[in-house]
This record gives C-alpha cells, structure tokens and sequence, in this order.
C-alpha cells in the first residue's frame, strides 16, 4: 500500500468489461516526505474520492479482481482507503478541494 493523491479522473469509451461501472481517478504516488514518486496511474475507486484528496492505494490485483467480481479483469490498482486531514496537517500539506 502507498498513500498518493487524486489528480484527476479516466474516461474510457472502449474498456473491459469488468470495468463498467467503475469510476477510475488519476493518481500521484507519493513518497514518505509527500513528494510525487514515479508516475501518475490509474486506480478504480469505490470511495468517492475527489481531485485533492490523499489516499491509500493498493496494487494487489488479487484485491482488484475481488472488487469488480472478474477473475479476468485487467484492473491492477484499487483506491483502499482514505488519509484523513490529521495526517494532511501533521505532514505540512493542506488539502485542496
């Protein structure tokens, strides 16, 4: 698990099947100080996070096939949980929504 923030959102005409349905947001990986570590990905949400928000992002695909009840499904990352503005304010960061 890693905690990243959402920076936006996917939008698919075309997509497997087991991914209707789902709302797919654009995340950042962060590091330990809070800076962007690597690339931007894409992970399906069941949260309702929005732009802004930090999350804990998890790349069991196990976990994500569980999620869209698809042994098939390409879905790799998955949205597990939300950072609350405790951790936001101790980290020197402020939420922006």
């Amino acid at each position: 698990m890693q905690l990243a923030e959402v920076i936006g959102h996917a939008t698919s005409t075309v997509k497997h099947a087991s991914l209707h349905g789902w709302r797919m947001l654009i995340v950042q990986p962060l590091d330990a100080r809070q800076q962007p570590d690597g690339v931007p990905i894409i992970a399906l949400d069941a949260l309702g996070s929005g732009r802004g928000d930090r999350v804990v992002i998890s790349s069991d695909g196990k976990a994500a096939r569980e999620m869209t009840g698809a042994e098939n499904s390409p879905a790799r990352w998955t949205i597990m949980g939300l950072a609350d503005d405790s951790f936001a304010n101790k980290t020197g960061t402020e939420r922006s929504r």
